[in-house]
Parts: C-alpha cells; structure tokens; sequence
C-alpha cells in the first residue's frame, strides 16, 4: 500500500503543474481508502493586509483537496467531476507555518457528492471548515 500511495500522492502533485495549486504551493501529502490530505505553506503570499492567512486562499486549499478526492474516489473514466458549492467557517486565524486540509465524503449520491474539509494547523488545531458539494456528469461518448 505505501508503494501504491506515494504513486497516487505523485499523480496528484504531478497534476498541479501550471495552476493555482502550484501558485499556492499546496501538496498533496497523505492519502487513504476514504480520504485526501493536503497542504499549503502560510507566508506573506497568502496573507491578507493584516498578516493572517486569506480566508480565499483557505477555501482554495479546500476546494483543491476536496476535488482532488472526488477525481480519486470517483469514477472519472465515465464521469468528469466539478465543484458546484462551497462554503467555509473559519474559526481560527494563522500567521505562519503550514495548513493541512483533510478532505473526506459525507455523502456519495448518483451525481452528486457532499465532502467535508478540515483545515488545521501543525499542532492540530482546527482552522476552518469546509464543505463542498461536487457533481459527476457523463462523459460525451465519441
């Protein structure tokens, strides 16, 4: 399984080249049979004006790590996945250091998908939560 699982959190990372996760530096750390974790360095790029993090740029993490999960746990040979909502408590703010989000399904429906994200920090502490609702459509078949 951790020869399996390095090779999924590669195929993951490998997928942020060129986008906002590699802009946000978030890295997909630890994967298991019903969940996805991330996480993403808080420094002054992701700031807001009074120096703590950007509750954007922890629903960014959020929904990165939670679509990524979707892409993972879901049929996507048939299907393609898209978030359609998310909405975010954030209950503790942060300076510096690092921000994990853990991304697991509440509910797996025919087409749509409810996941909760927890974001917290080094120590465990939680920071936000998140919940995003995804949607699997067909793939048009050629």
């Amino acid at each position: 399984m951790k020869k399996d699982k390095q090779a999924i959190l590669d195929r993951c990372n490998a997928t942020s080249k060129n986008t906002l996760m590699e802009t946000l530096q978030i890295e997909y750390t630890d994967v298991g049979e019903d969940y996805l974790v991330g996480r993403m360095p808080v420094d002054e790029k992701v700031h807001q004006p009074d120096g703590v993090l950007h509750g954007g740029a922890m629903v960014a993490l959020a929904e990165s790590v939670g679509s990524m999960a979707s892409y993972l746990f879901l049929n996507t040979e048939d299907f393609f996945v898209r978030g359609i909502e998310i909405s975010a408590n954030h209950v503790r703010s942060i300076k510096e250091g690092e921000v994990y989000a853990r991304a697991g399904m509440l509910h797996q429906g025919r087409t749509t998908q409810l996941w909760q994200i927890r974001l917290t920090d080094t120590e465990g502490r939680l920071i936000s939560v998140c919940k995003l609702t995804t949607i699997a459509l067909p793939k048009k078949k050629d």
